[in-house]
């Protein structure tokens, strides 16, 4: 029987994503690192397992030719996994196993192999590349969902940039920057001229009664009294009329723009921050593979057990 050599390595996966669960203990809240996943651990173990992983071994250490040498002993070596990939894949598991400790959470990788050389180089490439798998899978779903939020941050800026336009065409169509500073205006104007109607009014009343009604002095005050009036009802008739547009009417229609440009820029406002937090998590959705036992270059060939 030929001597085969087993090299073992012993690996543990931690997340450094954000943190976002309620129930992190201190320790994940100083360093960032969660627990063990289980699921992390046994999706790794099937991929490592896998026909892709298999062929990309054979791709870089040329694993067919090693496992079906003719001078390795013909009850070991590959017979028919040098034609047919489904006999190199069963052969692959008789070679090499991924097993899941439920205590310790860790993974422990054997590979066996007829020289310490190729063992040690296929322990070495299951745990970088099991590593460069599960950033692979972290980034694709971190790349869909920044692209996404992208998407709708771009949405939201159109949206925010026509609400404004809105604005502009009506304040524009109706020639005024804005009805609300104009109806603002003209209640200033006539709270003015109120108040110099009720000055007037208090003289008029302060005159002695046996002054004549044709006195140029009360003629003189009922007539300024009478176009204040005038003057008044004016301006009224611009804020609220049956005739026209009233600037009240302007005043509503400017406020349901604004409230949606508001509501635009508030829904701009919470992409944009969306979209940050997806990429700092993006940034940090790394899946870190801690190595509790580095790949064993073997001395010894453990297998076969002869004795037995």
């Amino acid at each position: 029987s030929s001597d085969r050599y087993v090299s073992e390595a012993t690996i543990l996966i931690q997340s450094t994503e954000q943190i976002g669960t309620a129930n992190t203990n201190i320790t994940t809240f100083l360093t960032g690192i969660n627990s063990p996943n289980k699921s992390d651990q046994l999706l790794l173990s099937e991929y490592l397992l896998s026909i892709d992983m298999l062929k990309k071994l054979d791709h870089t250490l040329n694993l067919k030719s090693h496992y079906s040498d003719n001078k390795w002993d013909f009850a070991s070596r590959m017979w028919l996994g040098k034609y047919y990939l489904e006999w190199f894949y069963r052969y692959y598991l008789s070679r090499v196993s991924v097993t899941y400790d439920e205590i310790s959470g860790v993974l422990r990788i054997q590979t066996q192999a007829y020289d310490p050389q190729t063992a040690h180089k296929i322990a070495q490439i299951l745990v970088q590349d099991g590593e460069k798998f599960m950033n692979e899978i972290n980034h694709a779903l971190a790349r869909v969902q920044v692209e996404f939020l992208d998407k709708q941050v771009y949405k939201a800026q159109a949206q925010v940039q026509q609400a404004s336009k809105n604005i502009i065409n009506f304040q524009n169509h109706k020639g005024l920057i804005s009805p609300k500073v104009t109806v603002e205006s003209i209640n200033i104007i006539i709270a003015k001229l109120e108040e110099q109607r009720t000055k007037l009014q208090a003289q008029l009343n302060s005159l002695p009664r046996s002054l004549d009604r044709n006195h140029p002095t009360r003629k003189s005050l009922e007539h300024t009294i009478e176009s204040l009036n005038r003057q008044i009802t004016q301006e009224k008739v611009k804020l609220a009329s049956t005739n026209g547009t009233p600037l009240n009417s302007l005043v509503e229609e400017e406020q349901l723009l604004q409230l949606e440009l508001k509501f635009k820029q508030d829904i701009y406002q919470t992409t944009l921050i969306a979209l940050e937090k997806g990429k700092m998590d993006a940034a940090r959705a790394l899946k870190q593979i801690s190595i509790v036992q580095q790949p064993v270059l073997p001395e010894y060939p453990l297998q076969p057990r002869r004795i037995y």
